[in-house]
């Protein structure tokens, strides 16, 4: 299997695509069902549910507080017994590898507990800034403290420390132009809070599907909020309520590489278990392709995307959906001109600097980029010399750089096993292609 090897050179397809696949369950709706079963007063059933790196993490972590969270990976499955509000252990370590997604939630998740929680990671997420949402909910009363020093300006960052006795409510304040992440984890845990809870956004709010996300799955256990917008947001105390059985949709960032062959090999790939209508925000990256002259078709929750004869550049804001821009940049220099991408300067704080990481990748392939604070101008190109594509440990690296390599023969991927924090078996899907 390719993953297990140090490098993995992708081999180029030379006819256009005709083929069906299936990616798996979303990571966003997976992690976000995990948390808000376990805030419910019962059992619920998650099918589909995603298995990699970070959705493992984020299982352990409830099952060290003492969660009954029982996985089943042949069936896909996770069965969750929430507890209505209450964490069994009231001391626990908990280790979460670089996934921010589960770094978020559980930190706000924590405050409801009663006892003292460490949360950590590698040496990345030991980085990833969290100072935003430690303010926030030290606003709503609680007492969150930082175990690296932060001196002098320095950001706050795992590993923390959460001395918990529940979450009090109130007023609280938060920047939006971090991290969604931030809000969605205040939003989703404080229906327990001890009175309302009340977040005002202090700066325009990125990715904003996330938090669109964040509030459609709330309410598909039984939670409804208050807003103005996205600037301002209003949760009274209540509780979710468990579902039997809880399907999570394939996932359309990992989805979106899929979307994206046609665009340079041609043909049509059929997506299955996905529509138009999901609430993941990425399924907006279908935009961006017919924008470059793709044709998009639906039929029998599966999607059909194929590529035209000409790819026509963009100049396009992709704040609200900043996961998919290495997918646009990996295909933009067989577009017709040059193809600006703004607006991500939230990606500079992902797994790696995302935004520096791909300009230095796609110049080590002798593409022209301009690399700008927000963004990228990549310039096409017609020819591109052989790399060693360097991953700096980001799954979204490795997998929108294999599509280069769809089209060129001498793309060698580094480090191709970092696909598991999402997509495990991608090298396998990839393969379906040919």
């Amino acid at each position: 299997m390719p993953t297990t090897s140090p490098s993995f050179r992708i081999t180029p397809i030379n006819h256009p695509l005709n083929t069906t696949v299936r990616v798996p369950g979303s990571k966003s709706l997976t992690n976000r069902a995990l948390l808000i079963a376990s805030l419910a007063n019962g059992t619920t059933n998650l099918t589909n549910a995603l298995f990699s790196d970070d959705s493992r993490y984020f299982a352990r972590a409830l099952q060290t507080l003492g969660f009954d969270v029982r996985l089943d990976e042949e069936k896909l499955e996770m069965t969750v017994t929430g507890l209505g509000g209450k964490i069994p252990a009231t001391k626990a370590e908990l280790f979460i590898g670089n996934a921010g997604t589960a770094a978020r939630f559980l930190s706000a998740f924590l405050t409801l507990g009663n006892g003292e929680y460490i949360l950590d990671g590698e040496s990345r997420m030991r980085e990833r800034p969290i100072g935003d949402l430690v303010e926030a909910l030290a606003q709503l009363g609680c007492d969150i403290q930082p175990m690296q020093n932060a001196e002098g300006g320095m950001q706050i960052c795992p590993p923390i420390k959460i001395n918990a006795s529940g979450l009090k409510g109130g007023k609280t304040k938060i920047a939006g132009d971090i991290s969604s992440q931030f809000l969605s984890a205040l939003l989703m845990t404080a229906p327990y809070a001890q009175t309302p809870v009340e977040v005002e956004l202090t700066t325009d709010l990125n990715s904003k599907p996330y938090v669109d996300m964040t509030i459609s799955i709330m309410r598909d256990f039984g939670v409804t909020i208050e807003r103005r917008n996205y600037s301002q947001f209003t949760i009274h105390p209540t509780f979710y309520s468990p579902l039997s059985t809880y399907p999570i949709e394939s996932d359309a960032s990992a989805a979106s590489y899929f979307f994206a062959a046609p665009a340079i090999c041609g043909g049509t790939v059929k997506m299955e278990n996905i529509s138009r209508k999901s609430v993941q925000g990425d399924i907006g990256f279908l935009d961006v392709l017919a924008q470059m002259g793709c044709t998009i078709q639906e039929t029998d929750n599966c999607l059909l995307i194929t590529g035209s004869s000409s790819l026509h550049s963009i100049d396009i804001d992709m704040r609200d959906i900043p996961d998919t821009a290495q997918t646009l940049a990996a295909i933009a220099p067989f577009a017709d001109s040059p193809t600006r991408i703004r607006g991500i300067a939230s990606a500079r704080v992902k797994e790696t600097d995302r935004v520096h990481a791909t300009c230095t990748e796609l110049t080590r392939l002798g593409v022209r980029v301009e690399e700008h604070e927000d963004g990228m101008t990549i310039h096409p190109v017609e020819k591109m010399r052989p790399a060693v594509i360097q991953t700096y440990n980001d799954h979204r690296m490795a997998m929108a750089f294999s599509l280069i390599g769809l089209r060129f023969d001498g793309v060698t991927i580094e480090n191709p096993s970092c696909v598991y924090k999402t997509f495990p078996n991608f090298f396998e899907v990839l393969k379906q292609l040919s």
